[in-house]
């Protein structure tokens, strides 16, 4: 499969990224109860555009990565954290989620970032193999942190140096 196009998302893309956002919703990726209607604007005052980026294959939108700074303090400006990773359910096992992190780390880098983390649910095997493959490693744990569908899960904080 061809490697996706990535980009910088645009305004105009907020009604496709709001459809895929919702459609791979997952209790295996999510704390956030699932969207009903009315739905929130995709990008609002914390997240616009210039915080994510967009795989695209064909033409048609099939992930994105959003990218934010963990605080706003300025002894933590040095790190990024990635917020959010959604890849279409037809795209998976493709290498968009490898080409987006692959990306965002150009990019934090671009941003003057030596630091890039990120939190990953425990029972999310998938994506944190894919995390460790690029090089993110385990850095703490918060044992139960969530209840999900009657089960508590495991919170697990994941970083590297750029």
């Amino acid at each position: 499969m061809p490697v996706p196009y990535i980009r910088h998302a645009r305004h105009a893309d907020e009604e496709t990224l709001g459809w895929l956002d919702r459609r791979c919703w997952s209790v295996l990726h999510s704390v956030q109860p699932r969207p009903r209607p009315p739905y929130e604007p995709f990008f609002g005052d914390r997240f616009g555009p210039r915080d994510h980026l967009v795989a695209e294959r064909a033409g048609a939108v099939v992930g994105y990565i959003r990218l934010g700074m963990p605080t706003p303090l300025e002894c933590n400006a040095h790190v990024r954290q990635i917020q959010g990773l959604v890849v279409a359910d037809a795209a998976r096992g493709g290498g968009v989620g490898r080409a987006l992190l692959r990306a965002v780390q150009d990019e934090a880098r671009r941003q003057g970032a030596r630091r890039i983390t990120l939190r990953v649910l425990g029972h999310n095997a998938p994506a944190r193999r894919l995390y460790e493959a690029e090089g993110f490693a385990v850095e703490g744990v918060l044992p139960q942190e969530f209840l999900l569908d009657g089960t508590y899960v495991d919170d697990v904080l994941m970083g590297r140096a750029l």
